[in-house]
């Protein structure tokens, strides 16, 4: 055993905090910072391009799909179906508080899981992108995604980084799933001693 695997042991046996042992490897942060930086200039990217694309038609709005899928000029002055509508500072430090929460996390988390890391990177990139639109918007998250169905069914617009949210929260529950049933001890095996 090398002097460093002895040293690093005994610390750990002994119960003191060794900030190396916490920190992701590289790997990590080579999954982590790219998404969060596609993520985020994908979000402001789509939504400065399709704002100033649909400035110049006469109606401000596209049908992709005629009567399921349109781009709209929307902003929301709330969070996630227009709650909190108008209590900008509130929106605001949750976003923040989240944020530094989510990387703090990922820095310090002990997260093994690649899934897991690229849901904390989306997550990162949705939260930034929004948080972005809150700060240098007048408090307002500029959305352009229209789903609906004839008119029968409408889905509230949307941005990149929402999606980027929800794909997060689901691949979060997902490793979540399999990291519990990975750590699930097999019942034919014996305990070890």
């Amino acid at each position: 055993m090398t002097d460093n695997a002895k040293q690093k042991g005994s610390n750990t046996q002994a119960g003191k905090f060794n900030l190396a042992d916490r920190l992701p490897d590289v790997k990590s942060h080579l999954i982590f910072w790219p998404v969060v930086i596609a993520g985020v200039a994908a979000d402001l990217w789509t939504k400065t391009a399709v704002f100033e694309w649909l400035a110049k038609r006469p109606d401000h709005e596209y049908a992709v799909i005629d009567g399921i899928f349109t781009l709209v000029r929307r902003v929301n002055p709330g969070a996630a179906f227009s709650m909190a509508s108008g209590r900008r500072g509130m929106l605001l430090t949750i976003s923040f508080v989240a944020l530094v929460a989510v990387i703090v996390y990922f820095l310090f988390g002990r997260i093994k899981s690649r899934l897991m890391q690229l849901g904390l990177a989306l997550f990162t990139a949705g939260i930034i992108g929004n948080l972005y639109d809150r700060l240098f918007n007048d408090g307002y998250v500029r959305d352009f995604i229209d789903i609906h169905w004839k008119e029968v069914y409408h889905w509230p617009a949307f941005n990149v980084a929402d999606s980027m949210l929800c794909i997060a929260v689901g691949l979060l529950i997902i490793s979540n799933f399999t990291s519990a049933s990975s750590q699930t001890p097999d019942p034919q095996q014996k305990p070890e001693r």
